[in-house]
């Protein structure tokens, strides 16, 4: 299936979940590939939601006199709740948490959590990144041993944009990934490409494998080429 008509898709909201001729692609790299084109485009669609949304937040800040305008400051405080921004006046918090995510980086994220797109997590809960909640509405993980008692559940998801948001939203408030935002931001200030090999590295925190799984991110980065994804936002 050819990537303009599968982006053409996504900007129907047809793709709500990974397609059934997704599944019964049986070539490997062929699948690889129709992840890629299906993912790629609601990534890059979900860092522009971001990039607007920055945009406004400069935008505010640059008119002397947004201190004035209620407008202004109810949409900062709409801001700053969602992103977890304690100082409702600094801007430099707002740009630390509001900003894209490396594609190259959120593609090898996606691939490992949910294997390609084949986990159940997925299938049943379109759950690409291994979100958990501390609630029983979710979808409950299988445990190999019924002593073990497991108070999660994988939060299910109403399609893959919404999965693809809340990681990016993860990314940009959480306390763990502290490291990420301002190491992102640090290039930022300098004009330097911020690639998700450089962001793998302070990915220690987002799984259980601690520093084999920044080495697992960096290795499916290069050895897929996802680094080019970087590489086009600065074009």
């Amino acid at each position: 299936m050819k990537k303009k008509f599968i982006s053409f898709l996504i900007a129907l909201n047809l793709y709500g979940a990974f397609p059934s001729w997704y599944y019964n692609i049986k070539n490997t790299q062929k699948q690889k590939k129709a992840f890629v084109e299906i993912m790629l485009p609601l990534i890059e669609r979900e860092n522009q939601k971001i990039k607007k949304l920055r945009e406004k937040i400069i935008q505010i800040f640059n008119d002397p006199y947004f201190l004035t305008n209620k407008k202004n400051l109810s949409f900062l405080a709409t801001i700053a709740k969602k992103y977890k921004i304690k100082n409702l006046t600094n801007k430099e918090e707002y740009l630390k948490k509001i900003d894209i995510i490396p594609p190259s980086l959120a593609l090898a994220q996606a691939a490992l959590e949910s294997g390609w797109g084949k986990s159940r997590f997925v299938k049943q809960a379109n759950n690409i990144f291994g979100h958990w909640e501390y609630s029983n509405k979710g979808l409950k993980p299988k445990s190999k041993y019924e002593y073990i008692k497991i108070d999660y559940s994988i939060k299910i998801f109403p399609s893959l944009e919404n999965s693809i948001a809340a990681y990016m939203l993860n990314l940009n408030r959480n306390p763990a990934y502290k490291n990420f935002r301002n190491l992102r931001y640090k290039y930022k200030k300098t004009n330097k490409l911020f690639t998700g090999i450089i962001a793998a590295n302070t990915m220690i925190n987002y799984s259980q494998l601690h520093e084999k799984y920044v080495t697992l991110l960096k290795q499916m980065i290069k050895k897929n080429h996802w680094e080019k994804y970087d590489k086009a936002l600065s074009e």
